[in-house]
């Protein structure tokens, strides 16, 4: 059976304070018991020392006594629960509880009995008698037999006490109780509500609404972070929605032209309107060439966008490699007048050798692409004690702002035209960056509208 959070909250708050208070009544009681205990075997001897001095200061002179006195001080004792007896220096009996009143004496002893097996089930006690010398000056005028239900007991003003005690426990016990349910329905309800929300949030996000959020700020850290992730979990998606709309877009675009063309040549060959002639036929497969180079893209994409991507590292110096491709570019850069430039020294780094050349081209064709006639792509490569940075700056087009977070981004183009000019299905660049990633560096862009881009590329040495 499953229970809501606001049901276990509420449960575990109501268990928290249950055991706060059954474990500050066991160990109160536990504490009183030992305590008490301590205070009515103090209190005991206390009463015995005074009936004891009472007692002795009634012996008059040659073995006479204040019977009368003695008789008042032991009938008050004996409703205290102390039964006593005074012998004179013969040992002959002056006073004796049980002779004054045995059937008093019965009862206060049956009653000490009830009291202590009432708070101890199994209490083990009988009557204990102490007996103590009667002093008068240094002269001993006789003994004083003192009898109680011992070790030690409890008359009915201290089992009230006790009693009270527990129920003024089980009466805080029962309000922090109230006060734990009400409190944790609260705390519940504030912490579950927001968390429906996310609830709802992320179920209209898996049924395709992307466009959802959750706008209710929570001042609990993890609920907060929790909705931030949410959202944009739905921008994410959202984002990658419009992505495979605008893949599905491209994708046609780019594969509608030649197709088209393709299927006007040869339904005219067929239809016997053209001759099938080799400059048609190589029209023909200009197209072909075409659609094959944009499924190559997008297979070279699934490779490198692969958690399995395997790299083959070896030492190599990165700023050859970048001089020896950028001869392989001087003619195409040399057509549009553009100049390029290279600074850099030897730097030695591990890497795929393959495919970090792929990054550099790619980065050099985009500076190629976006670049007007007359101007200018510099490269530079500095090297630190772990890492290398790579700059390709050109003074093209640049990028406008609101494009920039996203150029990365699979079939993300900043030109919306798709004209044959900067052509492409915009994955040059995603790739640049999954190749950078897999490496464990990083690449980031800075942009300006006609004054040009530069992206820069940080490439650990040895990784």
């Amino acid at each position: 059976m499953k229970f809501s959070l606001g049901t276990k909250l509420s449960v575990s708050y109501i268990l928290v304070v249950l055991i706060s208070v059954i474990l500050i009544s066991v160990i109160t009681n536990l504490l009183l018991d030992k305590h008490f205990k301590d205070y009515i075997r103090k209190n005991q001897e206390r009463r015995s020392t005074e009936i004891i001095t009472q007692v002795s200061r009634l012996y008059i002179t040659d073995g006479k006594w204040d019977l009368k006195a003695i008789e008042s001080i032991c009938v008050n004792a004996l409703e205290q629960g102390m039964i006593i007896k005074v012998l004179d220096e013969a040992g002959n009996t002056i006073w004796d509880a049980r002779l004054h009143n045995s059937e008093r004496c019965d009862q206060i002893l049956a009653h000490m009995e009830n009291n202590m097996n009432s708070r101890y089930p199994n209490w083990q006690g009988g009557f204990v008698e102490n007996t103590y010398p009667i002093k008068a000056g240094s002269y001993e005028a006789g003994k004083i037999v003192i009898g109680y239900y011992g070790p030690y007991y409890f008359n009915d003003s201290d089992l009230a006490f006790i009693n009270t005690m527990n129920r003024l426990l089980v009466i805080i016990g029962l309000f922090f109780l109230v006060m734990s349910f009400i409190f944790g329905s609260v705390m519940a309800r504030r912490l579950s509500t927001p968390i429906s929300r996310v609830i709802n949030t992320a179920r209209m996000i898996s049924r395709g609404y992307y466009g959802s959020r959750i706008e209710e700020k929570s001042g609990t850290k993890e609920i907060a972070q929790l909705t931030e992730t949410i959202n944009n979990l739905a921008e994410t998606l959202e984002n990658q929605e419009n992505l495979r709309k605008r893949l599905t877009a491209d994708v046609a675009h780019e594969l509608r032209t030649p197709l088209a063309t393709l299927q006007s040549h040869i339904e005219a060959m067929i239809d016997g309107i053209w001759e099938p002639d080799a400059e048609r036929l190589k029209s023909c497969h200009e197209e072909i060439m075409r659609i094959s180079r944009l499924v190559g893209d997008l297979e070279k994409l699934a490779k490198y966008e692969s958690e399995n991507l395997v790299l083959i590292k070896t030492d190599f110096d990165i700023s050859e490699l970048i001089r020896h491709i950028m001869k392989n570019f001087e003619n195409n850069f040399a057509n549009k007048g553009i100049e390029i430039k290279f600074t850099g020294r030897k730097e030695v780094v591990t890497a795929d050798r393959d495919k970090i050349s792929q990054v550099i081209v790619n980065l050099l064709s985009n500076a190629l692409k976006y670049t007007q006639n007359a101007g200018t792509v510099q490269v530079t490569v500095n090297g630190t004690h772990d890492a290398v940075e790579i700059k390709v700056k050109d003074t093209g087009l640049g990028i406008p702002p609101e494009d920039l977070p996203h150029i990365f981004e699979r079939f993300y183009r900043a030109d919306k035209s798709r004209n044959r000019l900067t052509g492409g299905a915009g994955i040059g660049l995603t790739i640049t960056k999954a190749i950078i990633d897999a490496h464990g560096g990083s690449i980031k862009v800075t942009s300006r509208v006609g004054e040009g881009t530069e992206f820069i590329v940080s490439l650990p040495k040895k990784n």
